[in-house]
C-alpha cells in the first residue's frame, strides 16, 4: 500500500526553483580562416563514460546583480577578465530543461576580443560543437542570432575586433559572425557612412611582402550604439 504523500511536501516540491546565470562568450577565432568560436567549460555528465562541455555559469548570488554574477562566473571558471561586451540575452524556463530540481537560466551573450586570454576554458567552433548539457546548444543558438542580427544595426563588432585593423580583416571578422562573405569594399561604405569606423592615418606593414600597405581603421566608439534601425547586412544562413 503506498505511503501517503504529505499535501505540503508536494506543494514544496512544486515550487522549488533554482536560478542560474549561463553566458555565451564568443570570439573569432585567428588562422588562415577566422570562425566564430564559443567559450565552453567541463559540464556535470549523469554518465561516467560522456563527457560533456557546458557554458560558464552558475547559481544566482541572492546578493549580486546578475550581471556581476555571470562576469564572476567566467572569472572564476574560465579567468575571463576583460569581457569586451555582455548583454542579457533571455531567460530559458522550460520545466524539464535540467534533471533535478527545475531550474530557470538567465543568460548572457558576452564578446572577447581575439587575444584575451582564458584559462580554465577551450574555444570551440560554433559550427563543431561537442556534447553539451542540457539545453546549452540552444542558448549558443540564441546568442548567435542575436550577434548576427546587432551586427546589421549597431557597432557591436567593436568588442570582436583588435584595437586596429585594415578593412580586409574586418570584413572577416564580420564574414565569421555572420556565416558568410563580406564584401569589404561595401562593408567600408556602409560602416563609413554610419561613423562606426575612422581611419587611423596609419598603414600595416606587411614585411618582405610586396604591395601598397593596407590602410588602417579603428571603431569609433567602444560601447554598444544603435547606428541604423534599419538592417543592411542580411541575416547569416544557418
Amino acid at each position: 500500500m503506498a505511503s501517503p504523500v504529505d499535501p505540503a511536501s508536494a506543494e514544496s516540491a512544486r515550487s522549488a526553483v533554482r536560478l542560474e546565470v549561463r553566458c555565451a562568450v564568443f570570439r573569432i577565432g585567428g588562422g588562415p580562416a577566422p570562425e566564430l568560436q564559443v567559450l565552453l567549460v567541463d559540464g556535470e555528465s549523469r554518465r561516467p563514460d560522456v563527457d560533456l562541455a557546458a557554458l560558464p555559469g552558475g547559481p544566482i548570488d541572492a546578493s549580486a546583480d546578475l550581471a556581476d554574477t555571470a562576469l564572476a562566473c567566467l572569472a572564476e571558471q574560465a579567468g575571463v577578465a576583460d569581457v569586451a561586451h555582455l548583454e542579457q540575452l533571455e531567460v530559458f524556463s522550460a520545466p524539464d530543461r535540467v534533471p533535478g530540481t527545475r531550474t530557470v537560466a538567465s543568460t548572457y551573450l558576452g564578446l572577447v576580443r581575439p587575444s584575451t586570454p582564458v584559462n580554465g576554458g577551450t574555444w570551440h567552433s560554433v559550427r563543431t560543437l561537442p556534447p553539451t548539457v542540457a539545453d546549452h546548444a540552444e542558448i549558443i543558438a540564441a546568442a548567435r542570432h542575436r550577434l548576427a542580427g546587432k551586427l546589421s544595426y549597431t557597432n557591436i563588432a567593436f568588442a570582436l575586433a583588435p584595437a586596429e585593423f585594415p578593412m580586409s580583416e574586418l570584413s572577416e571578422i564580420y564574414g565569421a559572425a555572420l556565416g558568410y562573405a563580406v564584401d569589404t569594399t561595401n562593408l567600408l561604405r556602409i560602416l563609413s557612412r554610419r561613423a562606426v569606423i575612422t581611419a587611423t592615418g596609419g598603414v600595416r606593414r606587411n614585411g618582405r611582402g610586396g604591395g601598397r600597405p593596407p590602410a588602417l581603421y579603428r571603431f569609433t566608439d567602444s560601447s554598444l550604439r544603435v547606428t541604423d534601425e534599419f538592417a543592411t547586412l542580411r541575416p547569416p544562413l544557418m
